[in-house]
């Protein structure tokens, strides 16, 4: 069984910081690709940050210059180091991972995502 959990949420003004945590556990064998993706009300879920297992990433213009994404491999997290938050970063914050989990003698891979954090942003 593999879980994600996310930390980190809260609310802050407009120009503040905050950092999201997300820590893998279970039986995971190894993990791809992790990222962060994020839902405002009445919108549809759309990617914030992705950072491969070699350290690549890749940003949402939206977020450009403010965000950054990193991970710590042994501890199976990721981050999100959110900068210059704006009433318009406000959503429901979620991680994803592409992953291999032991399952008896087998690894089978699956995409798995954690719970969510709401993060608000008041102007």
């Amino acid at each position: 069984q593999v879980q994600l959990v996310e930390s980190g949420g809260g609310l802050v003004q407009a120009g503040g910081s905050l950092r999201l945590s997300c820590a893998g556990s279970g039986s995971i064998f190894s993990i791809y690709d992790m990222g962060w993706y994020r839902q405002a009300p009445g919108k549809q879920r759309e990617l914030v940050a992705t950072i491969t297992s070699g350290g690549s990433t890749n940003y949402a213009d939206s977020v450009k210059g403010r965000f950054t994404i990193s991970r710590d491999n042994a501890k199976y997290t990721v981050y999100l180091q959110m900068n210059s938050l704006k009433p318009e970063d406000t959503a429901v914050y979620y991680c994803n991972a592409d992953l291999r989990y032991y399952s008896g003698s087998l690894y089978p891979r699956g995409d798995y995502w954690g719970q969510g954090t709401q993060v608000t942003v008041s102007s």
